[in-house]
């Protein structure tokens, strides 16, 4: 795939407060790409640099081999999607979505086949007449996403859009937003903080933290091979063991040792290379249980592992509170990072 967007040693400084530091990052056509971290880490900067809503302090942005560094919002062809939805209140959704190609002074007629075939799209054929007051905050989105598509834009940005909404149909909008950019085959760049977003509608991860891209790769690679703690510990849950002399695994001295709690295998019975241990907690998580296992001496001194055990599993195994349990760590499933 050709180089559908290149962020080249990006710095943005607000004041004295670094909100971008020296950011590099190309994305390919037809990619989805989400930008994760925490609050204040950078990525709704990186945002506003993209879509020209912002300028960098130092830095070249290029759409194609087209340096847009200084150009408008208006000459970079982008649709982009808020949190906020940003509906006009006294249009019909109708109107919300024909606003833009009215602006472009297309005829009627091929705004009324592009509007109408959006609608179907987003599946809201029935409610094109209604106000945004009128509609669930979930259909008012859907009219946002129809809205940043209805220009036929290269780039769609969408900046947290789904964080406002319930559990419920934050995953139907999710797989609504996927088919669709699929079908469109259209670069979309999304910021999250989370996780959970990331891993099921992304191409590609971007993890960022304090200004930087901490890592990049593809969803399984970010979350089974992370290249450092910071990493490791936003992307789903995980152990971490600091190592010393003596400790299992074969660590060397000065090693951080990880390990997801999915990966460790728990028993009732003694197994070789088997730790002893006694849980100390119980959560129930619906499909599965988290167990946190107390183990005596392993690293000089007493800690906890959770582990996750399928729930007809634990159900089975008649998990309590102050009982003794064997833990197996598999030696290929414990990540390991050099102590900074």
């Amino acid at each position: 795939m050709s180089v559908s967007l290149k962020i080249e040693n990006v710095s943005k400084v607000y004041d004295k407060n670094i909100a971008l530091n020296h950011v590099n990052l190309d994305v390919q056509a037809g990619e989805f790409v989400c930008l994760l971290g925490p609050s204040g880490c950078g990525k709704s900067t990186l945002l506003r640099l993209i879509a020209g809503l912002d300028s960098p302090t130092e830095g070249k942005i290029y759409i194609g081999d087209r340096d847009v560094t200084g150009l408008p919002p208006s000459r970079r062809n982008f649709g982009i999607m808020f949190q906020s939805y940003a509906l006009f209140p006294n249009l019909t959704a109708y109107e919300n979505v024909a606003y833009g190609l009215r602006n472009k002074k297309m005829r009627n007629s091929d705004i009324e086949t592009r509007v109408n075939r959006l609608f179907d799209m987003i599946k809201l054929s029935n409610a094109k007449n209604r106000l945004p007051s009128q509609m669930s905050g979930g259909e008012q989105q859907r009219v946002a996403l129809a809205r940043a598509l209805a220009t036929e834009p290269d780039f769609l940005l969408l900046d947290e859009p789904l964080s406002a909404l319930d559990a419920k149909v934050r995953l139907t909008l999710r797989r609504e937003i996927c088919k669709i950019q699929r079908e469109l085959n259209l670069t979309t760049i999304m910021v999250t903080h989370d996780q959970d977003e990331a891993l099921t509608m992304a191409d590609r991860i971007v993890v960022m933290n304090k200004a930087v891209i901490m890592q990049s790769g593809t969803p399984e690679q970010i979350y089974e091979n992370p290249e450092n703690p910071f990493v490791a510990d936003f992307i789903g849950s995980i152990n971490f063991i600091n190592a010393k002399e003596g400790a299992p695994y074969g660590l060397v001295k000065g090693e951080t040792a990880a390990i997801r709690p999915e990966k460790i295998q728990i028993t009732r019975s003694e197994q070789e290379g088997s730790l002893k241990g006694t849980i100390q907690d119980i959560e129930f998580r619906g499909f599965y249980d988290r167990v946190t296992v107390g183990l005596s001496h392993v690293v000089h001194g007493d800690i906890a592992l959770a582990v996750d055990v399928p729930f007809q599993t634990a159900k089975t195994m008649r998990f309590r509170t102050g009982k003794n349990v064997y833990l197996v760590i598999p030696r290929e499933e414990v990540l390991q990072f050099e102590t900074a």
